[in-house]
């Protein structure tokens, strides 16, 4: 008798975790959901143009490819990767009810990105003069050099974008980035049409058309946070608390933006690396069309991370770590399912979607030989940007900043090096370099997370917000 009670405790006792992690999941699909869009249209920012340009000429591609891989490295990725710091700060203080915070937090991070944007746009202004330097092509060193003088505007525009939309992302208000995402996609892709084969500019009018998009999504976000009644609580007032705030914002921010870019300045060394091949025209616009495909794709990974972050930080600082801990184990069940679809979609299209981006024949054959390996990349993807999400939420990224090092600096890329100039392998050995690094980042990313004391965590980031001094406490251990 009493072993069929018990029994039955069990079975109930499942079924509520399984509900749970039913609710769960369906919370961070509301987040993810959202996020995935907002994360869809920033890259569809860089890879609209790159569709339209493709069908001006080889030189055209090939050059805007280049340009928009440099800003990428030099600007937005860095710009991104330092707000990323808000979702570790912000998110635990809304998690604590501390709202104002959210507001003073993000003033600090706009202030910071915006003084940091000046030396970045002198840098985009000389590029083709640093290209033409480090060996590349000339005649598609001078055109990429144009391009990123043209895109400087939208640099500073980035730099109010992402703080606002991690703002908005921390309190769970999707409406008004869905609503931004949206009114700026649909801007940005008549005007690039118009600029690019209407208004004689060609590849040019691509980067004037991405700076008038960034700004109008910054208007939209602005205003928001500005009369609407749902950001009174939490947009704050600027004043000096910007300017202490300083240190904290940077002890995140740094290590954030390191973790980050040294990722995905991976995969632009790749694109690099393909200008010094045989055929370089041909190189560089395959794997530009493959980096744009996986940056597209990353925007589902990218979203669930960021909805997993938003989860994970407000129950760390609400000192929930079960919740925590529920929330990674329904965010990498999410993942799985999207790296399964995700894959068959990408080899159920392998031989069409190279004519998206371009007429030329080599070009569409050869982008269906790279997909198998593309498929495998989105695959690692889903899980390791997932996790890269956690990261984010618990404070952990001077720890992710380590692995991305080992794993793609110190493994995939000798290991791309090697299969590329020595066996000959030429863009394929660059990818398969890459999929080796990303490959050890996803074990040892999986692996912190699986040790992690989520009360120990808690108990932390609750510290680190009603501390009175602004000493900071280990992060990881």
């Amino acid at each position: 008798m009493e072993e069929g009670l018990l029994l039955k405790e069990e079975i109930s006792d499942e079924r509520v975790r399984w509900g749970d992690m039913g609710k769960e999941m369906k919370r961070l699909g509301y987040l993810a959901g959202p996020m995935v869009a907002v994360t869809l249209s920033q890259f569809l920012l860089q890879v609209i143009p790159l569709m339209m340009v493709g069908h001006l000429s080889e030189l055209s591609l090939s050059s805007a490819a280049i340009a928009m891989s440099l800003a990428g490295v030099t600007g937005f990725d860095l710009l991104l990767g330092m707000a990323s710091a808000l979702e570790t700060l912000s998110g635990q203080a809304y998690g604590a009810q501390q709202y104002k915070k959210l507001g003073t937090q993000t003033y600090t991070a706009i202030f910071s990105l915006t003084i940091l944007s000046i030396p970045l746009s002198f840098l985009w202004i000389y590029m083709g003069h640093f290209l033409i330097f480090f060996g590349q092509d000339p005649q598609i060193s001078h055109e990429a050099g144009k391009f990123t003088m043209w895109l400087a505007p939208s640099l500073f525009g980035y730099a109010i974008l992402q703080p606002l939309i991690k703002y908005f992302q921390m309190q769970s208000l999707i409406l008004p980035m869905l609503f931004g995402s949206f009114v700026t996609v649909c801007f940005h892709t008549i005007v690039c049409w118009i600029l690019v084969f209407e208004s004689g500019l060609g590849n040019l009018g691509a980067a004037v058309a991405m700076d008038v998009s960034v700004w109008l999504n910054v208007i939209i976000l602005g205003l928001y946070m500005k009369y609407s009644s749902r950001c009174a609580d939490t947009r704050g007032r600027i004043s000096m608390e910007i300017f202490e705030g300083f240190g904290e914002f940077f002890r995140f921010a740094v290590p954030s933006a390191v973790m980050i870019c040294l990722e995905w300045w991976s995969f632009e060394l790749l694109f690099l690396l393909s200008g010094l091949l045989p055929n370089p025209q041909l190189e560089t616009s395959v794997l530009s069309v493959c980096l744009n495909t996986i940056f597209t794709l990353y925007a589902i990974p990218y979203g669930l991370a960021a909805a997993g972050s938003t989860r994970i930080s407000n129950n760390l600082g609400a000192g929930k770590p079960e919740e925590a801990r529920l929330s990674v184990v329904a965010l990498m069940l999410l993942a799985t399912m999207n790296a399964i679809v995700a894959t068959m979609i990408l080899l159920g299209c392998r031989k069409v979607f190279g004519h998206i981006f371009s007429n030329e024949k080599e070009v569409v054959d050869y982008l269906t030989d790279m997909a198998p390996l593309l498929c495998l990349t989105v695959i690692l993807d889903s899980i390791q940007g997932t996790l890269s999400g956690v990261a984010r939420g618990c404070g952990w990224q001077h720890i992710g900043a380590y692995i991305n090092l080992a794993a793609f600096y110190l493994f995939g890329i000798p290991i791309a090096i090697t299969l590329s100039f020595w066996l000959n392998l030429r863009g394929k050995g660059l990818w398969i370099g890459v999929i080796f690094g990303a490959t050890l980042q996803t074990v040892m990313l999986a692996l912190i997370t699986c040790c992690t004391n989520w009360e120990k965590q808690a108990a932390k980031a609750r510290e680190r917000l009603f501390e009175d001094n602004s000493s900071f406490p280990d992060r990881f251990t």
